[in-house]
């Protein structure tokens, strides 16, 4: 009897451990390791590190908020584009703009505004955003850009302009120091870049 007595208390405690680890196994399981959460870079990747034209913007404005922001620059020279990529006179002066601001981007502001809206019903302003702003990146306008909201045709009645491509040059003084249009022009005789803006530009750059 003494050997089994003491055989049965020196069994009872191993006994007794072996419960409570299964039941800490049981009650407290594991915490599962948790994956950072990697879908929202902290800095640019891919184009928007790397190219420019990836800064390209397209702000949906009406023609009074374009002129507000012309006069956001007084003190500057400012030369504002209308164009639209239904427009091949616009499309093909439009880089000899992406050059003007390359050129003499301290000294004046480049702006352009796309004139695509047509007043239809089922074409909204904002639908013709990814094909003008497609053409923007293309050309690498890293300058300001605007997508006119109002029907092309009214604000042309508004403005006086038979049609586009038209650019309007603004002085220090914030005022229209002159328009270039084609309304009178002969044939042979439209405006460019090349023989009439940037010229134009110049001298009062250098005035």
């Amino acid at each position: 009897m003494p050997l089994f007595f003491w055989s049965v208390l020196l069994l009872f405690p191993l006994a007794m451990l072996g419960c409570e680890s299964n039941s800490q196994t049981v009650t407290s399981p594991s915490p599962k390791t948790l994956e950072p959460d990697r879908t929202v870079p902290s800095e640019p990747v891919g184009d928007a590190a790397k190219n420019p034209a990836a800064t390209v913007a397209l702000d949906l404005k009406n023609w009074d908020e374009t002129l507000a922001l012309v006069a956001r620059h007084k003190g500057q020279i400012v030369v504002l584009d209308l164009w639209s990529t239904s427009c091949e006179p616009c499309t093909v002066e439009f880089p000899h703009l992406v050059e003007l601001h390359k050129q003499h981007g301290e000294q004046l502001v480049c702006l352009s505004a796309s004139c695509d809206y047509a007043g239809i019903k089922s074409k909204p302003p904002e639908s013709y955003r990814e094909r003008v702003l497609a053409f923007l990146t293309k050309q690498n306008a890293t300058f300001p850009n605007v997508l006119l909201n109002v029907e092309s045709d009214v604000l042309f009645e508004k403005l006086e302009l038979a049609s586009i491509p038209a650019v309007y040059v603004f002085g220090a003084d914030g005022k229209v120091a002159k328009r270039f249009d084609n309304d009178h022009a002969k044939p042979g005789e439209d405006f460019t870049y090349a023989k009439d803006i940037v010229p134009f530009v110049e001298k009062l750059l250098a005035e």
